[in-house]
């Protein structure tokens, strides 16, 4: 049985994936904190949370606020900045098996190219993911990736700056994300994932004063996958590079739709909050899946859910 998938066949150092089961960005610290609660090597691939060139204490608690069917979440992209990761994470992944995916994020599209070069050449590091998507800073992220000009210019900017695999994170918050996703790829980007978290907010009617310090969050969780399954059914469509399915997905039944929709890998994020074993969980029930179907290489199960 082959789980095997290449995100960045163009990329001369390539990524290729021992399965097609990653962590989200945000949701899995370092891969450091979840190594004791299961074998993470089994995994496909980490996505660190998201850095930026220093370090950032996020925004005003509280930050957090669940919601009927997920959660709203107001981090802010709190992190140790990436000297930092450079110093302290990168050696401990450089003895890993499987891949990190370094997640970045900047105010301007000099910061963006400013971390990936930073970030060249590090052992341990095998791929980034450039986020254009986070809804809860006041500069930079989705500022970037609602307009499919300034997202192309980010990408560009940071394929020159590395010769790393580059995955652009796309945000749903935006009129067409498929416009975006084709500014990207043309860009250069090797891969896109999507999708991020959708803005939304929630009010203490107790004290008639939103929840959340920052006033709003990104929702994830189960109430985003139908959404989430759509734009990656678009996106893959339109687009000739792999695309990466995040929003929702908590079970290897969640996963196998999204891959049938036409991702070649997916992500998994709210649902380690939840269940912390949920990415061994989903790979599991994938390999078990395909065991009952006689289903020898993932490949064939790949957009085969698709209508066009």
């Amino acid at each position: 049985m082959n789980l095997s998938v290449q995100l960045a066949p163009k990329s001369k150092h390539g990524l290729l994936l021992a399965n097609p089961v990653m962590t989200a960005s945000g949701t899995f610290g370092y891969g450091t904190e979840y190594s004791h609660l299961f074998d993470i090597q089994r995994l496909g691939a980490i996505i660190c949370k998201g850095t930026t060139l220093k370090p950032r204490e996020g925004n005003p608690q509280p930050r957090l606020v669940e919601t009927a069917a997920g959660v709203l979440n107001s981090i802010g992209l709190q992190n140790i900045g990436v000297e930092a990761l450079i110093r302290e994470k990168a050696p401990l992944w450089a003895g890993w098996k499987v891949p990190v995916i370094v997640n970045i994020a900047g105010e301007t599209t000099a910061e963006y190219a400013q971390l990936a070069s930073e970030l060249e050449g590090v052992a341990g590091i095998s791929a980034l993911e450039v986020n254009i998507s986070c809804p809860n800073v006041k500069a930079g992220g989705a500022e970037f990736g609602t307009d499919p000009a300034s997202a192309a210019k980010v990408t560009a900017a940071v394929k020159k700056a590395t010769s790393l695999p580059v995955q652009v994170k796309l945000t749903p918050n935006t009129t067409d994300i498929v416009r975006v996703a084709t500014a990207v790829a043309e860009a250069g980007a090797d891969a896109i994932s999507l999708i991020n978290t959708l803005k939304g907010t929630a009010i203490d009617i107790a004290r008639r004063r939103p929840l959340l310090g920052n006033i709003s969050g990104g929702l994830s969780g189960p109430a985003i996958k139908p959404v989430a399954l759509y734009m990656v059914y678009q996106v893959a469509g339109a687009v000739a590079v792999p695309v990466v399915g995040c929003g929702g997905i908590a079970t290897a039944s969640d996963a196998l739709e999204f891959i049938m929709a036409g991702a070649s890998a997916i992500q998994i994020g709210a649902a380690n909050f939840n269940n912390p074993r949920a990415p061994l969980d989903v790979l599991e029930g994938i390999e078990k899946f395909m065991a009952q179907e006689g289903i020898k290489d993932i490949k064939e199960l790949i957009g085969a859910g698709r209508a066009d």
